[in-house]
């Protein structure tokens, strides 16, 4: 052979070896990176009087230093590339703090980082409703520069593609890792706030306005998902109850929603480009999987309490509605245990109203009394009732702000204290039969029992069907019954025109209740 040729081919082969260590030291070298977890940027907050922790990835066995103040701690990197610092509570502070990380020649720099109180905003669609959707936004935007309400608002596989397959390179990112995007922490202002949750947004405002401490919102809602995703496998797993719901393929589970089985179908039950992962192949609507690409990498990052508006999608079939109670109380006791946070809040919004000419809600007015009954489980929870700013035939309410303003009401009332405000509209606590009349007792009534158009009260009835009178005595209402009824009804229609309000003019809850 020609010595030209065998250089040639001596070339050649030492090109192949190279390519082959390069392919086989690339996960060497990105692990070599050091990295801190995507919930960490700019711009973001802190829990206050909560130990702050902070982590991320670097070389196994290498130090990391981490630098947040006048504290300083130094790491060494564990095997699977692992750090994790831990710093002293802090009280919320408005002025910018950085954290500064060091791996030998390597540095990351956090900057205008604040300590205030985090909230986690979940569930699915009206959570998820924009502010630039929402009625009140061109008026909002004149107040849209808040410096200290920070919005971390990442996308997800499958944002708004409905009634199709989902494209080759999105099915590639429908893992745990890659469903939400990585994005940073934004300072809240006319152009970051388009697309942050109304809910969370009006929200967070009031909180700030009140407690003058700085803000953070986590939007982790998808639209149309229903709340299985958000709860743990493993919880679900062992619980006699509904241990079902992970039996085979999740597309073709009865102890699903059929509805989110139907658009699950639509977007993976073809897909040949797919991973077959346990239960049937991911997506943001399968049990478990946002706990797991959402819930449970956030779960070292201490939060003051979490907002749910969720529920429609488990709101269409009988079974569905009537363990949601059940399900949301399992999920937030995993919560605050996952969390280290046994008081953690939780507050949620119950279903608006909706006509069912257009919509399946036949059972709005039972899922909207299982929302109500979980409220006397929960010491730190509350429920924020909009039946009375439904759309009649629009599963999205424009009207955000009532929304976050009465989940905020309860939580000044209950997690900072402000105990003389009224933080709900009036609640049922009994019903008693005397004399040819049945007297309903309220919680919340206020000095003042009224109704929102200040025409009779609207939205009583003795058999779930037919409308009774009733009237307003002594905070008190009044129904006239010759005999004694089984139960009494509020609000018991999928799109409800009741008007009984308290003198904070929150709007009382949708109720079944015996009568005794």
């Amino acid at each position: 052979m020609p010595a030209c040729c065998m250089n040639t081919s001596i070339n050649k082969q030492g090109n192949v070896r190279i390519l082959f260590l390069l392919i086989v030291m690339l996960p060497l070298f990105a692990a070599a990176q050091l990295r801190v977890a995507k919930i960490f940027s700019d711009n973001m907050v802190l829990q206050r009087e909560q130990p702050v922790h902070i982590w991320g990835t670097a070389r196994p066995g290498s130090s990391v230093t981490i630098i947040l103040g006048a504290e300083k701690h130094t790491l060494t990197v564990k095997n699977d590339a692992a750090w994790h610092g831990v710093f002293k509570k802090q009280k919320a502070n408005r002025q910018p703090q950085s954290i500064i990380i060091n791996s030998g020649n390597e540095k990351i720099e956090l900057s205008n980082i604040l300590f205030g109180d985090i909230w986690l905003c979940a569930g699915q669609s009206n959570m998820q409703f924009t502010m630039q959707e929402e009625m009140h936004y061109r008026e909002e935007t004149a107040n849209s520069q808040q410096p200290l309400l920070r919005l971390y608002n990442p996308s997800y596989i499958g944002k708004n593609v409905f009634n199709q397959p989902f494209t080759d390179s999105m099915l590639q990112r429908l893992n745990a890792n890659d469903f939400y995007s990585t994005v940073p922490w934004q300072v809240c202002d006319s152009n970051t706030f388009k697309t942050m949750t109304a809910v969370g947004y009006y929200f967070g405002k009031t909180i700030l306005q009140h407690e003058n401490v700085p803000i953070g919102l986590i939007n982790l809602a998808i639209g149309g998902c229903p709340i299985e995703t958000f709860i743990s496998t493993a919880v679900l797993q062992h619980n006699g109850t509904f241990a079902a719901k992970l039996k085979g393929n999740w597309l073709v589970n009865d102890a699903l929603p059929l509805w989110v089985k139907e658009r699950g179908y639509q977007n993976v039950g073809n897909a040949k480009n797919i991973n077959e992962m346990e239960w049937g192949p991911n997506h943001g609507f399968k049990p478990g999987f946002a706990f797991e690409a959402g819930i449970q990498p956030l779960l070292n990052l201490p939060i003051r309490g979490i907002l749910w508006y969720q529920g429609e999608s488990n709101a269409q079939e009988a079974a569905r509605v009537n363990e949601y109670g059940q399900l949301q109380k399992l999920m937030m006791d995993d919560y605050r245990r996952q969390w280290h946070q046994p008081a953690l809040p939780f507050y949620w919004v119950q279903l608006s109203s909706i006509d069912s000419v257009k919509y399946k809600s036949q059972l709005w007015p039972q899922f909207r009394d299982e929302q109500r009954k979980l409220l006397y489980l929960e010491k730190n929870g509350g429920m924020a009732v909009c039946s009375d700013i439904g759309a009649q035939n629009n599963v999205h309410p424009a009207n955000k702000k009532n929304v976050g303003e009465r989940l905020a009401t309860w939580a000044l009332h209950n997690t900072y204290g402000h105990r003389n405000s009224i933080p709900s509209g009036p609640l049922p606590v009994k019903a008693t039969w005397h004399s040819g009349k049945v007297t309903v007792y309220f919680q919340y009534a206020g000095f003042l029992l009224q109704t929102e158009d200040k025409k009779p009260v609207r939205g009583f009835s003795l058999d779930g069907k037919n409308e009774c009178a009733a009237d307003i005595k002594n905070n008190t209402i009044i129904i006239p019954a010759a005999a004694k009824p089984l139960f009494i009804f509020y609000g018991w229609k999928p799109f409800t025109d009741a008007n009984l309000v308290n003198a904070a003019l929150l709007p009382a809850s949708t109720f079944k209740m015996i009568v005794q």
